[in-house]
């Protein structure tokens, strides 16, 4: 098979490997890594029941094509993506309804998944000479801290958090300032979108470049969002198997990571059919798929924090991907929730289904709600659970009125001691935290 090559959204000529793309994080323009054209996929060696690193085999094997990787996508697999991410039933029919659980991994969020291969695919692309990597990551409260679990104290990589203070959940910040050793936790005076700016003006300042063997580990980092397929192959397989149909998914929305992972999956050829985004206030991308106008804002701050995004990266993937507003508006679909309606809709699956939503799950869980009956009726949806509820107990637990059990790995992390630093928005202040 003729090796896979990948190039800048942007429209850089430069070609580079899967290998080197996932070593860059960003390209040299300020872009992101795209294959120059999707691979095919053997639809008959996917099987429903499979375990993720088996179809992580099939599903990838394209996209590792030709690089330096390819021979290891299975140990990779096997290592990254050995964590249960199960499609369970909420409603049966005539509305068939779904979760696909995301946070069986050690921080309790569908990060895991990608920050887990990211880190086994960079480790296995080292040689004892090479300089030590310094990976960059803004996080609006999840990410971090699976990036931060991924590679925990592994020597050859330093990991530098920068997240926004007082906007992301005290789970959340626990998970992003407990780890200490090779991570470093930056408390930015600003919105996620300060920390995303930051680490885009660091990856093209040619002082910083010169000092520090730069890389990222945000969904701008396309080997967070290969792995991410995964589940969604596993998923819509499932569904498939279950009803004998193409899945539907909402998906919790912010920096569109997650979401372009599903596009990439049905663009692929598997039983997906509507993609809807669920976002939060910031309704950036609803409001770009009504007008056609592009219009990045400042983010707002939400119950749902991990989805605080007001410009999304990974808008520039799905605008590549599909050109034309009108076809891009065709294949993705997306609503806005705000506080209330992800409140009310907390109480209101706990009663009916006996289901706890964390907010970024219950705004998928609203967005679906307000669905035509006739678009849900015999039609399969897939809720896209995306965190546990324990990491938002001060949210939830009022609302359901109990308190959420806390998944084992997430309780040992609370009780381990913080440790971070307050910077500036500015390039200046993070030059001088990481000097």
């Amino acid at each position: 098979m003729a090796g896979m090559m990948y190039a800048s959204t942007r429209g850089d000529r430069t070609e580079v490997s899967l290998g080197d793309a996932i070593a860059r994080g960003l390209a040299p323009d300020g872009g992101l890594y795209v294959p120059r054209q999707l691979p095919g996929i053997d639809a008959n060696a996917l099987v429903a029941g499979q375990g993720l690193p088996a179809l992580a085999r099939v599903a990838l094997r394209g996209f590792f094509a030709g690089d330096r990787l390819e021979g290891r996508l299975g140990e990779i697999a096997d290592a990254a993506l050995n964590v249960p991410a199960p499609t369970t039933a909420i409603d049966a029919s005539p509305d068939p309804l779904y979760a696909l659980e995301l946070y069986h991994g050690p921080t309790a969020a569908f990060k895991d998944f990608g920050a887990r291969f990211l880190a086994e695919s960079l480790e296995r692309m080292r040689s004892p000479q090479d300089e030590r990597l310094t990976i960059l990551v803004a996080t609006s409260g999840d990410t971090g801290g699976a990036v931060a679990a991924a590679f925990h104290r592994r020597p050859w990589v330093r990991v530098v958090i920068l997240y926004p203070k007082g906007l992301v959940s005290p789970r959340q910040e626990q998970q992003l300032t407990c780890w200490g050793d090779n991570v470093e936790s930056l408390r930015v005076a600003g919105t996620f979108d300060d920390c995303q700016r930051l680490v885009k003006e660091a990856f093209v300042d040619e002082a910083l470049r010169r000092r520090h063997r730069f890389s990222s580990a945000n969904s701008i980092n396309i080997g967070r969002l290969l792995p991410q397929m995964v589940y969604y192959v596993a998923s819509s397989l499932e569904v498939r198997r279950a009803t004998g149909r193409s899945a539907n998914y909402v998906i919790p929305a912010g920096n569109l990571g997650n979401a372009f992972a599903a596009v990439w999956a049905r663009e692929l050829g598997l039983p997906i059919d509507r993609i809807l985004l669920a976002h939060n206030a910031n309704r950036t991308v609803p409001d770009y798929l009504t007008t056609g106008e592009w219009r990045p804002r400042a983010s707002i701050a939400t119950l749902a924090s991990a989805m605080d995004v007001g410009n999304p990266s990974n808008m520039e993937r799905l605008r590549a991907l599909f050109p034309d507003w009108a076809t891009l508006r065709s294949r993705i679909a997306a609503d806005s929730i705000d506080d209330a309606a992800i409140r009310d809709r907390i109480i209101a699956d706990h009663r009916r289904f006996g289901r706890v939503w964390c907010p970024h799950t219950a705004a998928a869980a609203e967005a679906y709600a307000r669905l035509p009956a006739a678009d849900r009726t015999g039609h399969p949806w897939v809720l896209v659970a995306t965190a546990h509820p324990a990491k938002f107990n001060e949210i939830v637990e009022p609302l359901v009125g109990a308190p959420i059990e806390v998944p084992q790995s997430l309780a040992r992390l609370l009780r381990l001691p913080r440790r971070v630093t307050d910077i500036a928005p500015t390039l200046g202040a993070l030059a001088d935290a990481i000097a």
